[in-house]
């Protein structure tokens, strides 16, 4: 899943300055699972932001009036179509979702101003309650079927396609000792499953046009397009 935080009280409220009435919206997926951008977060941002008003605690005084939705998914036009009427009858969206939701939002409401509430911090798994881990770079090009469905890419702190590095210490990266070495992580799962002959393949450079670097990246399915 994709996760996210919430952005500071203060800069939240310098974003909504000049607004005298919001729609404060949130996302039932991702962000709902870590706690960021569900209906309860969206209730209590909605009680802050009115309540810093109200103390004048602002950069502009005056009430703001708050309308809340919180839709399935705020990336996908479906969901969008019935905020209309409540977009078209206010001065800003506040969306609390990760940076997708937030730009199909703009790009739904071309004129409209949209502004984020959340920071998108990565792509990961939860490991507690309250706590999250990355898990996933998303870079087009999974290598997790040699490295035992561990991603060397994200959990090494070099990225190495080929590992362990020199600085690998009693299963610790040389980063920290509070990070395990991924690869210290690999080799004993694989070893578990009786597959260690996989670590042994050199891996040649990995195609990175997958990648970020490649620019914008799109997924078609023809059969459903």
């Amino acid at each position: 899943m994709i996760v996210a935080d919430r952005k500071p009280l203060a800069e939240i409220l310098t974003l909504v300055r000049h607004a005298g009435r919001i729609l404060l919206v949130g996302c039932q997926e991702c962000v709902t699972v870590c706690l960021a951008g569900g209906e309860r977060e969206v209730a209590e941002l909605s009680l802050i932001l009115r309540l810093a008003r109200a103390q004048g605690r602002a950069q502009v005084d005056g009430p703001l009036e708050v309308i809340t939705a919180t839709v399935h998914r705020q990336c996908d036009d479906e969901f969008l179509a019935p905020l209309a009427d409540q977009v078209a009858n206010v001065d800003c969206v506040v969306s609390m979702s990760c940076g997708v939701g937030v730009q199909h939002m703009a790009a739904y409401f071309p004129h409209t101003w949209v502004v984020p509430a959340l920071n998108t911090r990565f792509a990961g798994a939860t490991i507690k309650q309250g706590l999250w881990e990355e898990r996933c770079s998303l870079c087009g090009d999974c290598q997790l079927y040699r490295t035992g469905g561990i991603c060397p890419i994200t959990r090494c702190a070099k990225s190495l396609l080929n590992g362990p590095c020199g600085g690998s210490q009693e299963g610790h990266c040389e980063i920290s000792a509070d990070i395990p070495c991924a690869w210290q992580q690999i080799y004993d799962h694989l070893r578990t499953m009786g597959k260690l002959e996989l670590i042994e393949e050199i891996v040649c450079v990995k195609d990175w046009s997958r990648a970020r670097d490649g620019g914008l990246r799109r997924s078609v399915r023809e059969d459903v397009s």
